[in-house]
Parts: C-alpha cells; sequence; structure tokens
C-alpha cells in the first residue's frame, strides 16, 4: 500500500498545470516568423544596464528559487536563459518566471495530463508546426524558447491584452483562474524591482 501511495504521489509531482491550448491553423506569415525566431541560435546572455544590475537581479532570483532548484549552478544557468529568452521575446523574465510556477513547479521533465511538456509545459504540435523533429522540449534552452515565442504570439494576438493571451497559453481563453494564478505567482513571489 505504501509503495502504491508512494507511486500515486511522484505520477501527481511530475503532472502539470497545462490546459487543452488549441492547435491553431497558422498563415504562411506567422509560420515563417514563429520558425525564425525559434531557429535563431544565438548565445544566451544577459541583457542589463549594468553587470552589477545582472549580478542583483541574478542573485535576488537565485535565492528565491533556491529551495526549488538547489542545485546553485543549474539554478544559475536556468535563471541566465529565463532572462534571455523572455528579453528577446519581449517578455517580462519575472512574468515568465511566474508562468513556470504556475504550469510545471520548476520541473523539467513535467508532462501534463494532455501531453505539455517541460518547464513552460509547451505541447508538441508546435514543433510539428514550427520546429525540427530533432528539438526535444525537455532541453531547458529549446522549451523556454518555445515558450516564450508562444506567449508572445498571444500577446500579438490579442493585442497586448494580458490575460487574455495567459488564456491562450493555457488553452483556457476567456477563464480567469489561469491568468489569476499566473499573475499572482508573478506579483507574490518574482516581481523585482532593480535598487541603483
Amino acid at each position: 500500500m505504501r509503495h502504491l501511495l508512494a507511486l500515486l504521489l511522484l505520477s501527481y509531482t511530475f503532472c502539470a498545470e497545462a490546459g487543452a491550448q488549441k492547435e491553431e491553423d497558422l498563415s504562411a506569415n506567422v509560420r515563417s516568423m514563429l520558425q525564425k525566431s525559434i531557429s535563431d541560435s544565438a548565445p544566451t546572455r544577459l541583457v542589463f544596464n549594468s553587470e552589477q544590475e545582472a549580478y542583483a537581479w541574478l542573485g535576488e532570483m537565485s535565492r528565491r528559487l533556491e529551495k526549488r532548484i538547489p542545485d546553485r549552478d543549474f539554478r544559475i544557468d536556468f535563471l541566465k536563459t529565463v532572462h534571455y529568452e523572455a528579453t528577446r521575446a519581449g517578455l517580462d523574465p519575472q512574468l515568465v518566471l511566474g508562468l513556470i510556477q504556475v504550469e510545471s513547479g520548476f520541473k523539467k521533465y513535467a508532462v501534463s495530463p494532455v501531453g505539455a511538456r517541460g518547464f513552460m509545459q509547451v505541447m508538441p504540435f508546435w514543433v510539428r508546426q514550427i520546429g525540427t523533429p530533432d528539438q526535444n522540449l525537455f532541453h531547458l534552452r529549446v522549451n523556454l524558447r518555445y515558450g516564450c515565442t508562444i506567449l508572445r504570439h498571444y500577446l500579438d494576438i490579442e493585442k497586448g491584452d494580458l490575460y487574455r493571451a495567459l488564456g491562450r497559453y493555457n488553452g483556457s481563453l476567456g477563464q480567469p483562474e489561469y491568468p489569476n494564478m499566473v499573475v499572482g505567482a508573478w506579483r507574490k513571489y518574482w516581481s523585482y524591482r532593480a535598487v541603483m
């Protein structure tokens, strides 16, 4: 009985919160733009006004994330990648941290009941639509690149309306629970203002 309970708890731990994101037909223009965004292989780097500001952000976010990702080297790499991918997509990195908290609980190998994968719970159909078969959605950079690109795409479709974009991202457009959870996590745990 104990083993069965342990297995159930373990399987729940790796189950994520992603909803039933909808696969939509993309125009050739949109598909091309998204493919270009996914294929960019620029090296990960932080974009801040100063090195001091970068170290302050990394230090503070690392401290907040320590219990969820105990391995310091991986945690720093994770944060640098989140910051880079969010910034290049025109997103607030702290918003992306809130989304990851809600979607996967910072679990790299999380899989939702509908098949979404990784930190940002990316649906595999995106690889088919805009990627290449060799792209692994459990790879940190690939997952964050897709997730940030997709959220940016939904923000563009929704003309900047974050709540509607988050609803699209989760497959729950028009329902307030998911957007409220992401924005709540962002504001409560990841809000950050540089003190310089």
